[in-house]
């Protein structure tokens, strides 16, 4: 079963896009190979839902980890080799040396080109092939086996010898492309295929060490259990950790907190390090264990839809039904709701918060992080269940400043400082 997730969580999370400023992806998008970056692109839009590829694939990344290797191949003079290697020779070996004179004769009279290009990409794929050899040898995992078997092959043995095109005959170079590009096609698929590899766990793994993240542990789903002793925000340089833990009798945590304290940013800390962990990534938290999860969730930017003619309240109903169908499928979900109904009054708000949060608090088998203003909803919740846990983020006051720890704290707070807040940016003072 593929892990379910949709557009509004990705966009929530701010997980995918390239040139997204500060999207996950764009934070571990450090490969420097097409190839690599392909692969990157599908590590991120299919997550596993196996523990056992997941720790697979995470212990593959500890290794590089540990390793602290450095890739040595840079994306321009790699993607000479990558063009030439995948473009096709036709014809056996006279055709091809006919082909060769041929091209050799157009490039001296005519400034044809192609000559000088099957030079430049069999010299790129000679000094790749050694340099993968070097790289490989001090790599003990099945992971580069395929190719170090390649690498040996009686048939590659003049590689190391022969380092520049141009000093081959026109009788040799023909040989040797037409090996390459024709006979050995498949193998040369296999070895361009551990590069993209080895681009993509080296420099992960980089971004890890750099970034102090660390490594998760799958569990079974039937485990139904997340724990791990600090969580925080990857892409926020200092970020506060806390820690979390979530089970089959403690499968909800209410949040509350004023404005500001930081409830968003920890929900999508929570968030991401789901996500990361069930595509074997380094995680923002320590100590990680996680039972898999069929799919995540999340409603925290919630906008308006106006070619639908939906008002951002109908919006939320709209995107709550839709967890609740899923969840009521009976999926193991992660379910994140960042101020469930603020799009209408407060009475409305307190009446849906509750009924909503009793509902899906029914299901011992998800995870859920729900956070409001509205704390009453918290108090009458207190009395009806037991596999509810309260937490808030404190604000502390300096004077009329507020001032936030940005720590988990058990309990239900009642701070509320946006009038506070209003008064300190002198918008009043402003109006009058």
């Amino acid at each position: 079963m593929s892990f379910i997730s949709d557009k509004q969580t990705q966009d929530d999370l701010n997980l995918f896009g390239k040139f997204r400023p500060h999207s996950i992806y764009s934070l571990f998008n450090k490969v420097h190979t097409a190839g690599g970056e392909r692969l990157l692109d599908e590590f991120f839009h299919k997550p596993l839902t196996d523990p056992g590829s997941i720790n697979q694939r995470s212990q593959l990344f500890r290794y590089f980890h540990e390793k602290q290797l450095q890739f040595p191949f840079r994306h321009t003079p790699f993607s000479v080799v990558e063009n030439y290697l995948n473009s096709a020779v036709a014809g056996n070996s006279v055709t091809a040396t006919i082909g060769l004179l041929r091209k050799k004769w157009m490039g001296s009279f005519l400034r044809d080109e192609q000559f000088e290009q099957i030079q430049t990409g069999l010299s790129g794929t000679v000094e790749m092939l050694n340099t993968l050899r070097e790289l490989i040898r001090n790599i003990d995992l099945p992971l580069v086996e395929p190719a170090r078997k390649i690498l040996e092959d009686p048939r590659l043995s003049w590689i190391s010898k022969e380092q520049d095109a141009g000093s081959f005959s026109v009788l040799e170079l023909s040989g040797y492309d037409l090996l390459l590009r024709k006979t050995m096609q498949r193998e040369m698929e296999i070895i361009l295929n551990c590069v993209y590899q080895l681009d993509v766990f080296i420099h992960v793994s980089a971004v890890a060490r750099e970034r102090g993240l660390q490594y998760a542990t799958a569990l079974p789903a039937t485990d139904n259990r997340f724990a791990t002793a600090a969580l925080w925000h990857p892409a926020i340089a200092q970020a506060v950790a806390n820690p979390l833990s979530l089970h089959s009798n403690n499968n909800v945590l209410f949040l509350t907190g004023a404005n500001m304290a930081g409830k968003s940013t920890f929900m999508k800390s929570f968030g991401i390090a789901v996500y990361l962990a069930h595509i074997g990534f380094p995680v923002a938290a320590a100590d990680l264990e996680f039972s898999v999860r069929d799919g995540l969730f999340s409603s925290i930017n919630v906008s308006d839809n106006l070619n639908m003619g939906y008002s951002h309240f109908y919006a939320e109903v709209l995107r709550v039904k839709n967890v609740a169908t899923e969840v009521s499928n009976g999926h193991n979900l992660i379910v994140i709701f960042d101020e469930l109904f603020k799009g209408t009054n407060v009475k409305d708000a307190y009446d849906a918060t509750l009924a909503v949060t009793t509902a899906f608090a029914q299901y011992r088998n998800c995870f859920f992080i729900i956070s409001t203003h509205i704390i009453e909803v918290g108090e009458a919740l207190k009395q009806n269940h037991s596999n509810l846990q309260f937490a808030y983020l404190p604000t502390k006051m300096e004077g009329t400043v507020p001032r936030y720890t940005y720590q988990l704290t058990e309990g239900i707070t009642s701070d509320r400082h946006g009038m506070i807040i209003i008064r300190n940016e002198k918008i009043l003072d402003m109006i009058r």
